[in-house]
């Protein structure tokens, strides 16, 4: 069966909703010398071949030549005499600026807090980015990253946003308690932390927002137990605040004679009881307490990681079993401790071991 030679070569993306466009969309296409080549308006095509971004072409109706695929000619050589055909790829990207596009935690991100020990949180958000250098871009991400389909390119982008959002939150040393407060300031550090990751691909990230980013449920619950411990601490001044009230409200209301002193008194001395309960409810706490304080925690193993080729972290065990479950760490990652004289593949550390458990391993070569 003879090859199918393509004398057309184009990609209309109607629903304007495509980061890149592979042609063909499986495999390589055959293409020739005097075959047309169409690029739309807000569109680069980009040849690749043997993993290797070559030839450019910009908007408009190109004619293949050796003159102007050199890149290409220069690299497969005598497949261009006469009107041989070449194989290769083509893919389109777009280079108009792609807004609301969306980011967010697929499971929660565990955290150190000064106030909570630990604690989880979810956030989401949109970002905008522009491809400004499509010949970058296919290198780094397609031929590097080995990524083809826009949800893919798109998760490689969240990857990279959740990784500077975790890193910042633990650099801010900001309690989830106060972090509500940070959002705009945390916006626009995660921008300029991830802005150099995505310029390193060839794509600005025009803007990046968090629409939301809270406590989980169960970190909630931390947080009102430790509101309801801070209430009963402050009883003795709530107490004294009762008394005087009680007192004040007595003086300007002669008409109730001895009964308004009296009253004032009792509620006065039942001050002065409260304030003693609670001095002493206080003192047993602390007496009970003191005896009760665990021994400092032993120090937690917390890993460096390699990812997208930059690296990451240290991350604790509970990060990095976040990492593996949503895929962006396998067995295969570079990892680092300190006492590791190289970096390892995290499938060969017995420390790690476990989180692979319910991760099957690659399928084995064909």
């Amino acid at each position: 069966m003879s090859r199918r030679i393509f004398d057309i070569i184009e990609f209309i993306d109607e629903k304007k909703e495509e980061i890149v466009h592979r042609f063909p969309e499986r495999g390589s296409g055959d293409f020739r010398i005097g075959s047309q080549l169409i690029v739309r308006e807000s569109q680069t095509a980009i040849f690749f071949r043997d993993g290797k971004a070559l030839d450019a072409f910009g908007p408009g109706r190109h004619t293949i030549t050796t003159a102007n695929v050199p890149f290409l000619a220069d690299l497969i050589g005598k497949a261009f005499s006469g009107q041989s055909p070449f194989t290769a790829e083509v893919y389109f990207v777009t280079t108009r600026e792609l807004q609301d596009m969306k980011w967010g935690t697929p499971q929660p991100i565990t955290i150190r807090d000064p106030e909570l020990g630990m604690a989880r949180v979810t956030g989401y958000g949109k970002y905008a980015i522009q491809i400004t250098d499509p010949q970058l871009f296919v290198a780094k991400v397609v031929g590097t990253q080995n990524l083809y389909s826009t949800r893919d390119i798109e998760g490689f982008f969240r990857s990279i946003i959740l990784t500077k959002i975790t890193d910042l939150i633990g650099e801010m040393k900001k309690s989830i308690i106060d972090l509500a407060a940070f959002v705009e300031e945390l916006s626009a550090g995660v921008r300029a932390k991830a802005a150099e990751e995505f310029a390193s691909r060839g794509v600005t990230l025009n803007s990046l927002y968090i629409d939301s980013i809270s406590p989980t449920e169960e970190t909630a619950k931390a947080i009102d137990a430790r509101a309801a411990m801070g209430a009963i601490g402050n009883m003795q001044a709530y107490m004294q605040y009762q008394s005087a009230q009680a007192i004040r409200d007595a003086a300007q209301n002669p008409g109730a004679g001895g009964q308004g002193m009296n009253l004032a008194t009792g509620i006065a001395l039942g001050g002065a009881a409260g304030q003693m309960l609670g001095q002493s409810m206080q003192q047993q706490q602390q007496m009970a307490q003191a005896p009760a304080a665990p021994p400092p925690l032993p120090q937690a193993a917390s890993f460096h990681v390699a990812i997208g080729g930059q690296q990451a972290g240290p991350y604790d065990m509970a990060t990095l079993q976040q990492y593996v479950q949503s895929g962006q760490i396998t067995r295969d990652t570079l990892v680092w401790k300190a006492g590791m004289a190289t970096w390892t593949k995290a499938g060969e550390v017995a420390d790690l071991s476990s989180l692979f458990g319910a991760v099957p391993p690659p399928l084995p070569p064909k």
